[in-house]
């Protein structure tokens, strides 16, 4: 069946183009491209060895950065077919959506950024910018991924507008003005229906994913889950159906089904604004004052109760907890090493570098930090402060 593309899609074919410019391939469209390069590129296969939100090596069962990212580009995909939109930009925008983060996770992030504090400070989502438009470093021409205009404006603006239109851009997260062309992304306005859909699909994913692994990992109990609004009851649905299966497969098939009605729910909702805003083109979607892909309102309300349950039972319970603490304190140790003495430096960050504890070296001490797996901090930690390590 030929793929009839919504008006309000945006079409490869008149994309705005790329930064530098490069002929076009006889066989993908640009953003089949774009989604190419990104899973290409060294910052996708490190996510890997990156929390989600158990630490990596605790586990090979358990999500990592880039299992995540590989179960948010499937939902996107979902979305995106259900909604005649373009698949390949949305699924490009959900793999390079955690492109930025650092080691250990949120708790990693908060340590770069505490660290930072003085050196213009640091902002995963930033972070991701200045991964796919410098910090790879893959093609002779240019630096970076040079991704076409439209899957940038995705990555960057996947959770909706950085500003409003005549705001400081001092107010942003420093990053996204460091990027020279950062006026053109319009971060004033909405992004398109396809990143809309990249965002949404990784709130779906990480919260039916966290009550999996938590659940697996005994973190929390079936009791308590069964007892939440929206899992309550579709767990109690399964084990009604089901009376006598075993806990692994009812987790698999309760989280299953949960997706299952996220998804149905956004694709209701969504289709009832596209109705309601009466949008026929990429950028009336771009240029309306709310977003276009949501969930609906008894939907968030029973989410908002679910990460109310898992940050309360989960994020902050007390191994959880420990992990990032220590996760946090090795981002501090690296950062504070690094910079007093950059001598410390791999050779290729050295030349980077300037003198100690300037800003210069800040930034570049902060890109080698966040660009490392949680495997590979915790080697470079037990080498500079740990004496067994001389073994």
């Amino acid at each position: 069946m030929a793929f009839e593309r919504a008006p309000y899609a945006c079409d490869p074919a008149r994309s705005r183009g790329r930064h530098f410019p490069e002929a076009e391939s006889a066989t993908r469209t640009p953003f089949q491209r774009d989604r190419d390069r990104i899973i290409h590129s060294s910052a996708f296969r490190r996510l890997k060895e990156k929390t989600q939100v158990f630490v990596a090596h605790e586990g090979d069962h358990y999500r990592t950065r880039l299992t995540h990212s590989l179960e948010v580009a499937q939902i996107a995909r979902t979305l995106a077919r259900a909604l005649q939109v373009d698949e390949d930009l949305a699924e490009a925008a959900a793999l390079a959506h955690d492109l930025g983060h650092p080691p250990f996770g949120h708790s990693g992030e908060d340590g770069l950024a505490e660290a930072m504090a003085g050196f213009g400070g640091f902002d995963h989502n930033a972070q991701t910018l200045r991964v796919i438009t410098r910090l790879e470093r893959r093609y002779p021409r240019f630096d970076g991924l040079n991704l076409a205009w439209e899957t940038l404006e995705g990555v960057v603006k996947h959770n909706g507008p950085l500003m409003k239109k005549g705001d400081d851009p001092a107010s942003l997260p420093w990053g996204f003005t460091a990027y020279e062309d950062w006026e053109a992304l319009e971060l004033h306005t909405h992004s398109s229906v396809e990143a809309q859909i990249a965002a949404l699909s990784d709130d779906i994913a990480y919260n039916n994913h966290d009550i999996d692994d938590g659940l697996r990992a005994g973190i929390l109990k079936l009791d308590e889950v069964m007892a939440l609004p929206l899992a309550g009851e579709v767990f109690a649905g399964v084990r009604a159906e089901y009376p006598d299966i075993g806990t692994s497969l009812m987790i698999h098939e309760a989280v299953r089904r949960l997706i299952g009605l996220m998804v149905n729910d956004v694709l209701d909702e969504t289709r009832a604004r596209i109705a309601a805003s009466g949008v026929k083109s990429a950028e009336d979607v771009r240029a309306l004052d709310h977003a276009l892909v949501a969930f609906s309102e008894p939907m968030m309300e029973k989410l908002s109760a679910v990460r109310r349950f898992l940050y309360a039972n989960m994020y902050l319970q007390y191994k959880v907890k420990r992990a990032k603490e220590k996760g946090k304190r090795i981002v501090r140790d690296l950062f504070a090493a690094f910079l007093e003495d950059p001598a410390l430096l791999p050779t290729e960050f050295q030349h980077q570098a300037d003198a100690a504890s300037s800003p210069v070296t800040a930034r570049v001490v902060c890109d080698y930090i966040a660009g490392m797996t949680d495997r590979y901090a915790i080697d470079e930690h037990r080498k500079l402060f740990h004496v067994e390590a001389w073994r």
